[in-house]
């Protein structure tokens, strides 16, 4: 809660209680002054937002009280009734901005500053969500980047598309997300990109996620020297921004479609977990579970669309904006979540990637059956021992290259995202018990070492990073070091 929406309530809540003897030792039109100052300072200086309104309601209240003075005693149930509906209004004012407060994203410490555009990337694909058939796959991508430029206009935090959707999947409001115009992003909008080439990520975001809903790790990354795509699945993530003005949200008829019946599938792997069995004697029922359920067709469809992007960052080097200033020889993906999956999918079938990374993902589809050949790092939640770890036998076999198996301890799945910095109570964010600043300075970290080992090419253990954050479990396992079946 911002300081002048406290005070705002403070003042409303203190006069209503005390009317009587703050009346008596203070002249009215000194308070009616006082209120109207402290509405007129919040809206000039913090702006309107529609979680103030209970408190709109108290100094309202507050401000009747000093009008009407109100001398004659009413009665019990009517000062009952009064005290009950004050509670009452007091609660929200106090519940509503600060389950959805105006926060501050951590400051990036890396050497530069980070600006961002938006590219429409139209692909001569199929689109096999939307019915008609005669409809092309086409993408926005969030292209985030160094600058030495300071200044420019701030970029907005999370776009039309993806708060429209992002309130359209919890029933809410639209408006209830306006606030977030007063979000501090670190990003500024179509700066000049740093006379340097750089190496190039591809991002991909968590199912029904908000694709530009992690600002805190991106800027991080972008501030120490990388170029990243954020590619927005169409349909699969919260919504989309389209240059046009349209917004495409996420389809739920076809998450239906896809998902009816398909339980079955997974649901012997689940009860594996539960029983008395042997690594090996699970492995079978996991690698079928791994193959067959329907989140492999999403992640194989989402590492096409990163494929797609890989594919134009020669035409974007060669003219343009980014005109030499990717590095083609060192791409790199990775993703949170099912785009995570994807990163990894990406991995495997594109030979220009040359690293990726799996954010707290499920590596659904081949890779349980075949071995990287890259660089390859998994960070992971810490998960409650009863989660069924489907990774440990999708990694079974791991990287003739170098493999990283990362955990953050106290951490939960949203902890990799702004969700703990843009809703602070734990029962609603799922965040786990890190500090949010802290979770992601260590993903930070131990993301843009690996990237900065295996695609700068800098010398680096990581192995170190274990000691320098206490909250971070790290193995480290490199090409002939790494057993196979249970490891």
């Amino acid at each position: 809660m911002q300081n002048l929406e406290l005070v705002l309530i403070i003042i409303s809540t203190v006069y209503i209680l005390f009317y009587r003897p703050i009346n008596k030792k203070v002249n009215k039109t000194y308070i009616i002054g006082l209120l109207v100052v402290i509405l007129a300072g919040h809206l000039l200086f913090n702006g309107y937002r529609i979680q103030m309104i209970p408190a709109y309601m108290l100094w309202l209240i507050a401000l009747i009280t000093a009008l009407l003075k109100p001398d004659q005693k009413s009665s019990v149930v009517i000062r009952v009734l009064k005290i009950l509906g004050l509670v009452v209004i007091l609660t929200l004012a106090v519940v509503f901005p600060s389950i959805f407060p105006v926060f501050d994203l951590p400051q990036p410490t890396g050497p530069y500053t980070v600006g961002t555009q938006d590219i429409q990337l139209e692909l001569n694909r199929d689109e096999v969500i939307t019915a008609d058939n005669s409809d092309k796959r086409s993408l926005m991508i969030k292209a985030w980047y160094p600058s030495k430029e300071t200044g420019g206009e701030k970029d907005l935090y999370i776009d039309k598309g993806g708060r429209n959707g992002f309130a359209r999947k919890y029933g809410l409001p639209a408006s209830i997300f306006n606030y977030l115009d007063k979000i501090e992003t670190h990003v500024h909008k179509n700066i000049g990109i740093a006379d340097e080439t750089f190496p190039v990520l591809i991002f991909s975001h968590g199912y029904n996620s908000k694709a530009n809903g992690y600002y805190a790790l991106l800027t991080e990354l972008v501030s120490h020297g990388y170029v990243v795509f954020i590619v927005n699945h169409t349909y699969e993530s919260t919504g989309s921004t389209f240059p046009d003005g349209r917004e495409v949200y996420f389809d739920y008829d076809y998450a239906s479609q896809i998902e009816s019946g398909t339980f079955e599938t997974v649901q012997p792997a689940i009860q594996a977990f539960k029983e008395d069995l042997t690594f090996e004697e699970r492995h079978p029922i996991v690698r079928e579970a791994l193959t067959t359920y329907f989140v492999k067709d999403m992640v194989e469809r989402w590492a096409l669309d990163i494929v797609d992007v890989v594919s134009e960052l020669k035409e974007w080097n060669n003219e343009g904006f980014y005109k030499d200033r990717l590095d083609l020889a060192n791409v790199g993906v990775f993703g949170h979540s099912r785009g995570g999956g994807a990163a990894g999918e990406a991995l495997i079938i594109d030979d220009r990637i040359k690293a990726g990374a799996n954010v707290d993902g499920v590596q659904w589809g081949q890779i349980v059956d075949t071995v990287f050949q890259k660089p390859f790092l998994f960070i992971s939640a810490d998960w409650p021992a009863e989660h069924e770890d489907l990774n440990q036998h999708a990694y079974v076999n791991k990287s003739t290259s170098y493999f990283y198996e990362g955990m953050i301890l106290k951490s939960a799945h949203s902890n990799f995202m702004d969700i703990p910095f843009m809703i602070p109570l734990k029962s609603l964010s799922l965040a786990g018990e890190i500090d949010p600043d802290l979770a992601i300075e260590i993903s930070g970290k131990l993301i843009t070492s690996f990237f900065d080992k295996h695609l700068k090419h800098k010398e680096a253990d990581m192995n170190l990073l274990n000691s320098e954050y206490e909250m971070l479990e790290l193995n480290v396992f490199e090409g002939d070091s790494i057993n196979s079946m249970g490891n």
